[in-house]
């Protein structure tokens, strides 16, 4: 059974002034569940985030201090969110969600989280929405409890995930493969174990062939036992703040394509929306929707 992490507290509290695109962590499950792509018994509902899981990834000073509401406004100002407990609470809710994830994934092969890809977290800060980074934690929960020994993070938001290439830059264990818009957001790109940047307006055509062309080397020279996905659908061409240009098609394609190759090579798979900011929602929706659809598909 494909499962699910979803939480009330995924959809932003401040949200509700509709200062921040949050709203399709509610609407992505009431859109599976109306479907019947899922039902209610693959979603389950995350417990928060225990501090030494946290510490395996982020250092103990920032850590604390993130938790207690003591970061000083020079730290918080690059996050783009106003602290609050419930923030905290937020965090801690998606980062566990994508461990508990893990082991759903060892079991049954794929799982996702409706939340998570929050790749521009670092070690010790955070930036551009993001605080823990939730991927590079399960990775280190992983590794820290034997239940994996090489694992690729195949990260595909339109932004580099420069937190995560941070975090793992001298983990011989954890390859980083990124694909993002060169021009595009962070403009200080970090070094990951490989990064593919592509021009502004690069359509499903050029992004497919490069996807098609380059994660089968990776995964056979690389030869990961888990495989992490960030699925973000900001590649669209009328996202916000994406400025590559493919369709809801391609990126159904894309995803299709890393979920049959995990399948193929039997490697579990766990998957984080990341970002996804369409001038219509309905375009979000659709683009994340077909992930899950192709997770069914592929794997029950």
């Amino acid at each position: 059974m494909l499962k699910v992490a979803f939480d009330k507290s995924y959809k932003h509290p401040l949200d509700e002034n509709h200062r921040f695109p949050m709203i399709k962590y509610d609407l992505i499950p009431e859109q599976l569940l109306r479907e019947n792509t899922c039902n209610h018994e693959n979603f389950f509902s995350p417990s928060p985030l225990e501090d030494n899981l946290a510490l395996l990834t982020h250092c103990e000073y920032y850590y604390k201090r993130f938790s207690s509401l003591l970061l000083t406004k020079k730290e918080i100002r690059p996050i783009g969110f106003p602290m609050s407990r419930e923030l905290v609470y937020r965090e801690k809710k998606i980062a566990k969600g994508t461990i508990e994830c893990v082991d759903f994934s060892i079991k049954n092969g794929i799982s996702m989280n409706i939340a998570g890809g929050t790749h521009h977290a670092f070690r010790d800060r955070g930036e551009a929405f993001c605080m823990l980074n939730d991927q590079a934690i399960a990775a280190n929960y992983l590794l820290e409890n034997n239940k994996a020994n090489k694992i690729l993070i195949v990260d595909l938001d339109v932004h580099q995930g420069n937190g995560t290439a941070s975090i793992f830059n001298e983990n011989k264990n954890v390859f980083t493969l990124s694909f993002h818009g060169k021009k595009n957001y962070p403009f200080k790109k970090e070094i990951s174990d490989l990064d593919v940047d592509f021009p502004d307006s690069t359509d499903d055509k050029f992004y497919l062939s490069k996807l098609n062309e380059i994660l089968p080397k990776v995964v056979d020279e690389f030869e990961p036992d888990f495989m992490f996905y960030l699925a973000g659908v900001d590649v669209l061409e009328n996202d916000k703040l994406g400025r590559l240009s493919m369709t809801i098609n391609g990126c159904r394609e894309r995803d299709k394509f890393v979920l049959k190759l995990a399948k193929k090579n039997n490697i579990p798979i766990q998957i984080s929306m990341g970002g996804g900011y369409s001038v219509n929602i309905k375009d979000i929706l659709e683009a994340h929707s077909n992930t899950y659809r192709l997770a069914q598909e592929i794997f029950f």
